[in-house]
């Protein structure tokens, strides 16, 4: 049998300074994510974009 212990946390100090470090870098960290994710939606466009335009040019006998 496990020996669980349940915690609730009420209440969290941080200096302000420290807070504002924290979210300098949490943004910081956000730049290389963001920058992944236009690439790969980029490339998801790219891929479907031209399937779907060549499927659509298909019909017209070129």
């Amino acid at each position: 049998m496990e020996n669980r212990q349940e915690v609730v946390v009420t209440d969290i100090r941080m200096p302000f300074m420290s807070m504002v470090v924290f979210m300098i870098k949490w943004a910081v960290a956000s730049i290389p994510a963001f920058l992944i994710l236009s690439i790969l939606f980029g490339l998801m466009t790219l891929v479907f974009g031209g399937f779907m335009g060549g499927m659509h040019h298909m019909g017209r006998g070129f």
